[in-house]
């Protein structure tokens, strides 16, 4: 199944899920470990031996490829006390660092094995006998064939007896090398520079044939892959770039130039990035060449992330071998430029290149100008490629882009296979183990990766930190800190339906149906057997729906909770598809979210009941069209409180008085009274309801609702009780705020804080009242409408006799448009007596204490 952000939706972004997840406690899994011994990670397997060698620490294991729990021998390489001491003094722990890690294990010829450890720091190798399967012989100095430090990364590859490595040549770990080591040939290695190689951590080295019927006469070439420090970009941090690099199997160094250092050694970049999101996979992990018959046809797989950990992503992505040898034999170099006479920056060399090609095998057209060997290369020649080992083409994956990204999985290791299924097609099978114990099985199908099974492996869920494939007896093998498992490539068994057999496309599976598991593998079937005839699978499969699911399981939540509906979906190239009541859900639906596991359904309402149906729908390329199945159905439904029983009829009038709170229903048509409250305990102590039912209550279960009328109820009694419920509520509602209404009008309208109209209204309904004891309002109101505008008065002249006159000019001066109190004079208060003509002999604002006391002046002062 694809799922994907919006801007990932052209990459196959895989969330893993329990899509076949496989415990292995379930499996027939083979494991093998002993007591007190660690550190499983160094394998080694022999088709002709039919052995599987295992370096652990302290110890050497020789198992039985076909059952590792087998132990056929065992050999133990401790480390002396002297070594022990010399290591402790150094600073390292005498429990972990100080013992013998064996990190090297490869074959020198049908009798003797080459290894090596670690040995406290001072790596050691030595011969190990079959013929015994013991160590003889004096130890050889280990420096630059095995790492110091048992947790750094390293590589080997045994290349017709000649051991080529990429590790760290001193203890401290700061002079990496890529070295061979030949008894006939002195030590070649690389130089010791940046240029060369910066910080770098070797994953992974393999030699790529050139082949016998090679036109140019090329040399065999040993591949690196390791991730380093970038020196041609710039960063604020150290920021890391995947490289592939390579060397010729028949170098021999220069002859002046370059002595006894790689003459043939260049990098190049490893592109692993999504172009669209500028998202770079700048760390690579591990490396598998997928070979075939021609050196053309090999495809190298690598697994990445990304520097930053936090984005949770790990990438495959796959190189076609001719894609590296263009980049190798035409790419450009680039040179180091010093700018501003302080800063060194890389760029591309735009000079003319030496003849002979720096960096290039000895070939034809080389031995044709007398040049057979690296020894007789020319100096210019040497000098540039010592200079100029970095190439500026990268090495562009497969569709220029990840063929599988998956989300909140580090993988670790990978190994492939190439299958030929019973339709004739070869597929690309890929082991991918991750940092947790489990392993993914994906198939390149139709030019996508899909991942079609996981596997938990290792069950203390610990990093995979090495992975075998055996193509003849159809197993792989893990290696770990705690032991060795052994699985096989396919768990055909487990597909119990031949959909499930054939929709997950697994080549090493087919269904036969006259046999026992009915899904099996490919391999055990033959041409003239039933075998052959389950590639019609089209008709024969896919013509059947499936299982389908007659029960549905009953779900029971109460309102306004949220109900899960799981659905687990066994293919992982199957979509999901829901349906409501016949209806097909969407992520737009009201409350529903369609997840990975199934469906959740928030706040659950009583139109939210019903049928709900889960289907598979998986696109069948054999019989051309979407084949669908019934996952899970259920029918949810809501689980509601205990209610009083309602009587049929029509409920005209219920009131509800404060000291009367249990007022029976009057209900008209069977002559009966319903002594139960009509509303809840939260209704308020007085409100009149009005509700009317047309038709009878309904005791079907049923969810169809009944016929339109004049008031809609369901039949159900839950959204009968929620509406009846919300009714109450929103009356209760409304009156309370309409009487706060009123409430408000009314003491705006006595404060005289409303506009003109209202005031006006208010002196028409109050009038009658002032004028009959107030003469001065309509003094005032005389004055308002005879006063002129233009009429100034003397503020500080004191007031005549005529009394009305200044009262009227100081009306007119502070006219405000509002209804005002009976004084008219500026701050005046008018005294006791309103039918006193005698000239007011009061200053501004001056109070009458004898006519108004003043509550709330100060106790200090007095009040005149």
């Amino acid at each position: 199944e694809r799922h994907c952000a919006p801007s990932l939706c052209n990459y196959h972004v895989h969330h893993i899920r329990n899509v076949q997840d496989v415990a292995s406690s379930h499996l027939d899994l083979m494991e093998f470990s002993e007591p007190d011994i660690f550190n499983y990670t160094t394998l080694l397997l022999s088709e002709k031996k039919d052995a599987l060698y295992v370096g652990a620490r302290e110890a050497i294991f020789e198992l039985s490829r076909k059952n590792v729990t087998v132990k056929n021998n065992k050999v133990q390489w401790k480390v002396a006390e002297n070594p022990m001491t010399m290591c402790t003094l150094k600073g390292k722990s005498k429990e972990k660092d100080c013992l013998n890690y064996i990190r090297v294990l490869q074959v020198v010829d049908d009798e003797r094995l080459y290894v090596c450890g670690t040995h406290a720091f001072q790596p050691q190798c030595n011969y190990l006998n079959l013929a015994d399967f013991s160590l003889g012989g004096q130890p050889e100095d280990g420096r630059g064939k095995c790492s110091f430090d048992p947790s750094q990364s390293f590589t080997t590859v045994m290349v017709d007896g000649e051991l080529y490595s990429g590790t760290a040549y001193n203890f401290l770990g700061s002079e990496p090398i890529i070295s061979r080591y030949s008894p006939s040939q002195s030590l070649l290695r690389t130089e010791y520079s940046t240029s060369w190689l910066n910080e770098p951590s070797f994953v992974f080295a393999d030699v790529i044939r050139e082949g016998t019927n090679r036109v140019d006469g090329e040399d065999d070439k040993i591949y690196y892959f390791f991730t380093e420090v970038s020196v041609e970009y710039e960063f604020f941090g150290k920021l890391l770039i995947p490289r592939v690099a390579r060397v010729c199997k028949g170098d021999l160094g220069g002859q002046r130039t370059l002595q006894k250092k790689w003459t043939s050694f260049l990098k190049a970049k490893l592109v692993c990035s999504m172009p669209e999101l500028n998202f770079v996979f700048n760390v690579v992990h591990d490396v598998f060449i997928l070979k075939g018959t021609d050196w053309r046809d090999t495809v190298i797989y690598g697994v990445f992330t990304s520097q930053w950990g936090n984005v949770g992503l790990s990438a495959v992505c796959a190189y076609n071998m001719t894609a590296v040898e263009e980049v190798f034999s035409k790419g450009k170099y680039m040179q180091k430029a010093t700018v501003e006479q302080s800063h060194t920056k890389w760029v591309r060399y735009n000079g003319i290149t030496p003849s002979p090609r720096p960096g290039a095998c000895i070939n034809n057209q080389m031995r044709k100008q007398n040049i057979s060997s690296s020894l007789h290369l020319p100096d210019k020649t040497l000098q540039f490629v010592k200079d100029h080992p970095l190439l500026e083409d990268p090495v562009l994956p497969i569709g220029n882009g990840p063929r599988l990204i998956t989300k909140d999985v580090n993988y670790t290791q990978i190994v492939v296979e190439r299958v030929r299924a019973l339709d004739k097609n070869i597929y690309d099978v890929i082991f991918t183990g991750t940092d947790k114990g489990v392993l993914h099985k994906s198939v390149v199908f139709e030019g996508d990766v899909h991942i079609v099974e996981e596997i938990q492996l290792l069950k203390n869920s610990e990093s995979i930190k090495n992975l075998l494939l055996s193509s003849e007896t159809r197993s792989l093998y893990a290696g770990s800190d705690s032991g060795v498992v052994q699985s096989p490539t396919a768990f055909c068994g487990r597909y119990l339906s031949c959909g499930d057999c054939v929709l997950a496309r697994d080549p090493y599976c087919a269904w036969d149906p006259h046999t026992a598991p009915c899904c099996v593998i490919v391999l055990n079937c033959r041409t003239d057997s039933s075998c052959s005839k389950v590639m019609s699978f089209s008709l024969f499969c896919l013509s059947v729906s499936g299982r389908s699911l007659k029960d549905y399981q009953s779900v029971t939540v109460k309102p306004g909770s949220s109900a899960e509906l799981p659905c687990l979906v066994h293919s992982n190239l199957a979509q999901v598809m829901w349906k409501s009541n016949g209806s097909v859900l969407t992520e737009a639906s009201r409350f529903h979210l369609i997840g990975e596991s199934g469906l959740l359904i928030y706040s659950v309402a009583p139109e939210d009941q019903g049928h709900y149906e889960c289907w598979s729908v998986e696109w069948a390329p054999a019989a051309g069209k979407n084949f669908t199945r019934l996952l899970a159905a259920y029918i949810l439904t809501l689980d509601l409180p205990p209610r009083p029983p309602q009587q049929a009829g029509h409920v005209t009038t219920t009131t509800l008085g404060s000291q009367d709170t249990s007022s029976t229903h009057a209900v008209e048509g069977n002559g009966k009274t319903d002594g139960a409250p009509l509303t809840p305990a939260l209704a308020p102590p007085s409100f009149t309801a009005i509700v009317q039912l047309t038709s009878p209550p309904q005791t079907d279960s049923s969810l169809t609702p009944p016929p339109s009328s004049t008031v809609k109820l369901h039949q159900d009694p839950a959204a009968e009780y929620l509406q009846h419920n919300n009714s109450i509520a929103l009356l209760f509602l409304f009156l309370l705020f309409f009487l706060l209404f009123l409430a408000a009008l009314a003491y705006n309208c006595y404060m005289q804080y409303l506009p003109a109209p209202c005031l006006r209204l208010r002196a028409a309904l109050v009038g009658s009242h002032k004028s009959a004891n107030q003469p001065e309002y309509r003094a005032c109101e005389a004055g308002l409408m005879e006063a002129s505008a233009t009429d100034k008065i003397n503020m500080t002249e004191q007031p005549t006799q005529n009394g009305s006159q200044t009262t009227q000019n100081l009306r007119a001066l502070r006219d405000t448009g509002y209804e005002t109190e009976p004084e008219c004079g500026n701050g005046q208060i008018p005294s006791h007596s309103f039918g006193d003509d005698s000239p007011s002999k009061e200053k501004p604002f001056d109070v009458d204490c004898d006519s108004q006391s003043i509550q709330f002046a100060d106790a200090d002062e007095p009040c005149c």
